[in-house]
């Protein structure tokens, strides 16, 4: 479109759409939408006339019907918030204008777009100070307008943006002073408005004259410029002096400078030296303070007495300043000076040599120690005490901190010292505790009773005691659990001296009988001073290796000790392993260790424990009660010092084998209950695994009062009490004697009052059932016993309540031909007082025969029976009044006369 199209689109606009609205145009360009069918539109910059000055973007778009212009929409500059021109090297006419919403236009000429950017430009700078983006703009079109103009045609550039744009640089609002003179100014002369040529013409003349007068005065003042001129050659003159005193001043100056300059080198040189001698001096001094040893702590190294206190005190002393001089942390490059190298070798070899002394002592100690204690022996033993040990760890404790400096220094010969120790240790514990447990033995065999009743001890030879403990384990250590077991150990004749109601506990080690209190008593003091011996004598050991050896703390690789056999720790044979196998076998932490160490040094305890424990049940399985609540007792104690220690451990596997015997010993129980048979030609009575199994709660009971294991006998309570009753049932099924309403009634009656004296709260329920049965039992043998004195009459009534129940009414039974009266008293007159006390008589012989004295249930029984002859008697009397109504009828015998009947045959006998 042509600069002169677009001067008259211009002018157009502003007179028909702007003017009217009293608004400038001051830049417009030609644009249609970006992407669509082009419908060509005006985007006009205008501001208001009017204050405040309103700045807004205008799009004018011509009619469809007609040349006019229209506005179809306005927007406020303020709300303007980008500009993007889309290229700033490039020409493209492309640009978008971002408002409440981004609007993309295409201009029709790239020169159009830049004056009308241009335009915006200025109008936001001079007016609303709003920082607008302009992106993709170049910096040139945003300073000067004529540098966007150079590329726009003249006429285009002057009909677009020039008259406008210049007048918009120009314009200057007129201040309030200026507006008040030019007022002051038309007021004085009248014709200022109504002839402005007029006016104009004299504004030129006064301005003529005004300037008339400003040449004059100028030539006027000539003369005085002359003299300010001479007066500035004298001071140009004076400073040209000045100048050159300065620039001699400067020369001297430079001299001193450079003297300054050496100066200043010189002290930096100076400093430097300091800082490097004082350096020195603290690397001297570190390496005097740190990396040198005294010559007495070198003579307590090299020929220390390692026997006596103050020698063991100044070895520790100068081991531990030797450890601190080998451990200096050495700075950079001391390693290559020749004098730390000499310090360091002299230390090396200092350091060997005292742990070869320290550890040939040390080994001198632990052979002699091995080896020295045999005298003592034969003391201990005898009253069943072990050696205490406290003088030797008091003694070796004082070396604690050297084995602790040997630790860290030469790993090897700790390491060979730990063997050295474990080896010697275990020697002289294995010695001393065999010795124990062979007296403890012969003290537990002891308690066995010979035929006159006193005390029988086994042989204290050696050999002898070897070989009966070996008979005792078998193969694996198991045991038969036959009497036949004990004939080498017990005094023949014992057999002789049990009764029939023992005879369940005389089988499988069960012979209560035979041993009595006491002999339990002598028991559990002797297997309680066995584990009383053991368990300080560990505690001691462990605590001592623990502090000896410092195994207490940091995380370590295990020494390899005695022998290439290694322990498990759960106490299982051992299993071979090579020794190269055993040096890399790492445990997890340093309490391992000690129970590594523990386990061979006690390797002899957890067999000699099993061995008296299998011995003691063999001489009576009774004592794994005892043994049961002493190892519990022992390893809850041993648990609550240490979960994870040797002793711990060791009494934990063997309260499995006690525990495994308390279990073999209710099964044993509960085998002899299953085979026992009743005798063919005697009655039955109380059954022996009855009294067997009282006896057995009463010692129990009296064992594990305060027990910590008192659910493992909760537990064979139950199992033993269910076999009981289970068994009592079989028995009385197969008695053939005795009826099974006595066996039963009988044995139950005695459950049930052994049960109420003991109250065990396990058994409560067991207590309930075996109430329930003997009053069951006694009630049927009641009612089956009294059918047989009053049989027929017994039968006749029965008949009678037959045809009742068949719908006879009962006043007509009597009509019945074998129930009328007369029958009725046929049958009466078969039971006439003396044949029914007769009766009851015969009656009373068999109960008494049936029934056992040691229960003492005849007269319970008899009293039983009154009750129900009584209850019979009432019985028939109502059966008579009701369907005999009128008869007169009665029995040969009144209740009164009964109950004579019962008291003078339960006098009588």
């Amino acid at each position: 479109m042509t600069a002169s199209i677009m001067t008259a689109i211009k002018h157009a606009l502003q007179r028909d759409i702007f003017t009217p609205n009293d608004e400038r145009l001051l830049g417009i360009v030609n644009v249609c939408k970006a992407g669509k069918k082009k419908k060509n539109c005006f985007l006009c910059a205008t501001v208001t006339t009017e204050r405040p000055v309103q700045v807004k973007v205008v799009k004018v778009k011509k009619s469809d019907k007609g040349d006019f212009y229209k506005r179809q929409l306005t927007w406020e500059l303020r709300d303007l918030t980008e500009v993007d021109a889309k290229d700033a090297s490039k020409e493209n006419p492309e640009f978008d204008l971002h408002f409440e919403k981004v609007y993309r236009w295409v201009a029709s000429s790239t020169a159009e777009k830049n004056s009308f950017i241009s335009c915006i430009w200025k109008l936001n700078q001079r007016y609303l100070r709003k920082k607008v983006e302009f992106v993709n703009v170049s910096s040139q079109l945003l300073e000067e307008l004529p540098k966007a103009e150079e590329s726009v045609p003249s006429g285009e550039s002057q009909s677009v943006a020039g008259g406008d744009e210049d007048a918009l640089d120009e314009y200057q609002e007129l201040s309030t002073r200026e507006e008040q003179d030019i007022e002051s100014m038309m007021v004085t002369c009248e014709y200022a408005i109504s002839n402005a040529e007029a006016f104009a013409e004299k504004l030129f003349k006064e301005l003529q004259v005004l300037d008339g007068a400003n040449i004059q005065s100028i030539m006027a003042s000539e003369k005085q410029v002359n003299i300010l001129m001479q007066l500035l050659d004298e001071a140009l003159g004076e400073v040209d002096t000045i100048e050159g005193k300065l620039s001699s001043y400067e020369e001297m100056l430079q001299s001193v400078k450079e003297q300054m300059d050496q100066i200043s080198q010189s002290n930096r040189l100076i400093q430097i030296s300091n800082t490097n001698n004082g350096k020195l001096l603290d690397e001297i001094q570190f390496l005097v303070n740190y990396m040198d040893l005294s010559k007495g702590h070198i003579r307590a190294l090299q020929e220390g007495d390692l026997t006596s206190p103050k020698g063991i005190e100044a070895c520790i002393n100068a081991s531990e300043a030797l450890l601190q001089c080998m451990n200096v942390a050495l700075r950079p490059g001391h390693e290559k000076l020749m004098a730390v190298n000499q310090q360091q070798l002299l230390f090396a070899e200092l350091r060997d040599t005292f742990a070869r002394r320290l550890t040939n002592h040390l080994n001198n100690v632990f052979v002699h120690q091995g080896h020295d204690q045999s005298s003592t022996l034969s003391q201990h033993t005898a009253e069943l005490t072990l050696p205490k040990h406290s003088p030797l760890h008091r003694d070796l404790l004082r070396y604690a901190k050297l084995m602790e400096w040997l630790k860290n220094t030469h790993r090897e010969k700790y390491e060979g010292l730990s063997r050295t120790y474990v080896e010697y240790m275990s020697k002289l514990y294995e010695r001393e505790i065999k010795e124990f447990f062979e007296v403890a033995k012969i003290k537990m065999a002891g308690t066995s009773k010979d035929p006159k009743g006193k005390f029988a001890t086994l042989p204290r030879k050696e050999s002898a005691l070897k070989q009966e403990t070996e008979s005792l384990h078998g193969s694996s250590g198991k045991l038969t659990g036959s009497t036949s077991s004990l004939n080498k150990l017990t005094v023949q004749g014992s057999n002789s001296r049990r009764s029939q109601s023992s005879s369940l506990l005389d089988m499988g080690n069960m012979s209560a009988s035979d041993l009595d209190v006491a002999d339990r008593t002598k028991f559990d003091k002797i297997f309680e001073q066995v584990l009383s011996e053991l368990e300080p004598l560990c505690l001691a050991e462990q605590d001592f290796i623990s502090k000896f050896f410092k195994l207490q703390q940091h995380l370590t690789v295990a020494p390899p000790l005695a022998q290439p056999e290694t322990e498990d720790f759960d106490g299982s044979l051992p299993s071979k392993k090579p020794p190269q196998a055993e040096h890399k076998h790492s445990l997890s932490s340093e309490k391992d260790i000690v129970r590594l160490m523990m386990n061979k040094i006690f390797q002899s305890i957890e067999t000699e424990l099993n061995s008296l424990i299998a011995l003691g049940d063999k001489i009576d399985s009774f004592h794994s009660l005892y043994m049961l609540v002493k190892m519990s007792h022992h390893v809850w104690t041993a648990e609550n010092v240490d979960p994870a220690s040797y002793l711990s451990t060791t009494l934990g596997n063997v309260l499995v084998t006690v525990k495994r015997n308390f279990d073999k010993c209710i099964s044993n129980q509960i085998r002899q209950m299953e085979e026992f048979k009743i005798s063919k030609k005697s009655k039955v009575g109380i059954l022996p695994f009855v009294t067997g199994f009282e006896e057995f709660a009463e010692l129990a009971e009296t064992i594990f009062r305060n027990a910590e294991r008192r659910g493992d006998l909760d537990k064979a309570y139950v199992k033993l009490i269910r076999a009981v009753f289970m068994n009592v049932e079989k028995v009385a099924n197969e008695s053939q004697k005795t009826p099974r309403d006595v066996v039963m009634m009988e044995n139950f009656h005695h459950i049930f009052s052994t049960l109420s004296r003991l109250k065990i709260s396990c058994l409560d329920a067991e207590r309930r059932e075996a109430k329930h049965k003997y009053t069951d039992h006694l009630q049927s043998y009641v009612i089956n016993s009294l059918g047989q004195p009053l049989e027929k009459l017994n039968h006749f009534f029965e008949g009678v309540e037959a045809r009742v129940a068949q719908g006879v009414r009962e006043e007509e039974v009597s009509y019945q031909l074998a129930f009328n009266k007369q029958e009725l008293r046929k049958v009466i007159k078969e039971y006439p007082g003396k044949e029914v006390k007769k009766g009851l008589d015969n009656l009373y012989k068999k109960v008494d025969k049936h029934l056992c004295e040691e229960e003492s249930l005849l007269q319970v029984v008899w009293h039983s029976m009154q009750d129900e002859f009584i209850r019979q008697y009432k019985h028939f009397e109502d059966l008579i009044g009701r369907c005999y109504p009128g008869s007169g009828i009665t029995m040969e015998f009144t209740i009164q006369d009964m109950l004579e009947y019962f008291s003078s045959i339960a006098q009588s006998h």
